[in-house]
């Protein structure tokens, strides 16, 4: 078991929830002043994306999916801080629900690679 992808998992999963909850809140409009905290943790969960993804590289994944968890990281940096700019009026849950969905893809592809190597326990999965 590599404690450093067990670490890096949890912090994911950890900051992907509190992401979701907050999104909710800001989204509804009950917790607007909550905003930055809400880009600060959407910062560590690209970092901690970007941090799985160098060591799933260091144990030998494919090149692959390493860089299709750097370039997603980006994609999501890209919308959650230009989203406000986004489908402005009427239309601006159209950006809302993409964020959402792009942020909920992050976690899952973070999970995906742990789970398909094998990074954090047993033998590595190829197929």
């Amino acid at each position: 078991m590599n404690p450093a992808v067990k670490a890096v998992q949890l912090t994911i999963r950890i900051a992907g929830g509190l992401q979701l909850i907050l999104g909710v809140l800001i989204w509804t409009g009950r917790l607007e002043v909550m905003l930055f905290l809400h880009i600060l943790i959407g910062v560590i969960l690209v970092i901690g994306l970007w941090v799985l993804a160098w060591l799933a590289n260091r144990a030998g994944v494919t090149p692959n999916w390493v860089g299709l968890l750097i370039f997603w990281g980006l994609v999501m940096i890209l919308i959650g801080l230009t989203q406000a700019m986004l489908f402005t009026g009427s239309t601006h849950w159209i950006i809302q629900v993409v964020h959402l969905l792009v942020g909920l893809a992050g976690v899952g592809l973070a999970e995906m690679l742990v789970r398909r190597f094998g990074l954090t326990k047993g033998p590595a999965q190829t197929a």
